[in-house]
């Protein structure tokens, strides 16, 4: 493949978590977010995306969200739980990111606000349509995800060379 083909990164939050009497690190899933989990799966996969990768946090609400959603692809991608996801600042986020291989075409990185939302919008230096209307409109909720395209070696990938071409949130 060469780098100079489009790249696709979806930033996608943990869906809703719950609020036991636990580090939250250890916070799991709530009802509704193994709800939304599962919805996300599926409008992931009518993206039609064929993820190479998945970058998943090392908590429990990132991990199970990603089991569920990854449940609803046609297709398992390789998948690595990286703690330096956890908590991540957005520019800790694209250092992680610029460790990608190259042979790696889609990605998905399964994270948490503030820095996945952050990420977003640092990253685009462009949106299609109205995709960054509803995406500031809205947020980043739990269970959301933005589809960003960018053209280079993910070592290139830094503030303002991506496109914002989609964005999905529960009840959206």
């Amino acid at each position: 493949m060469s780098v100079a083909e489009p790249r696709r990164i979806v930033l996608f939050r943990h869906a809703k978590a719950d609020w036991p009497q636990v580090n939250d690190h250890d916070r799991p899933l709530a009802e509704r977010g193994r709800m939304d989990a599962a919805e996300a799966g599926r409008r992931l996969a009518d993206t039609g995306i064929p993820f190479d990768l998945a970058l998943c946090s090392t908590a429990t609400r990132t991990r199970e969200t990603w089991k569920l959603a990854v449940h609803e692809l046609p297709h398992r991608p390789r998948t690595v739980y990286e703690e330096r996801v956890y908590e991540a600042s957005p520019g800790e986020l694209i250092a992680v990111l610029n460790e990608t291989p190259d042979d790696a075409r889609h990605l998905v990185l399964i994270g948490h606000n503030p820095g996945v939302h952050s990420l977003a919008e640092i990253l685009s230096g462009e949106s299609e349509g109205d995709t960054a209307v509803r995406m500031n409109r809205r947020g980043f909720p739990t269970a959301a995800y933005a589809v960003l395209t960018f053209s280079g070696a993910w070592k290139s990938l830094e503030p303002g060379v991506g496109t914002l071409v989609d964005y999905w949130a529960p009840t959206d």
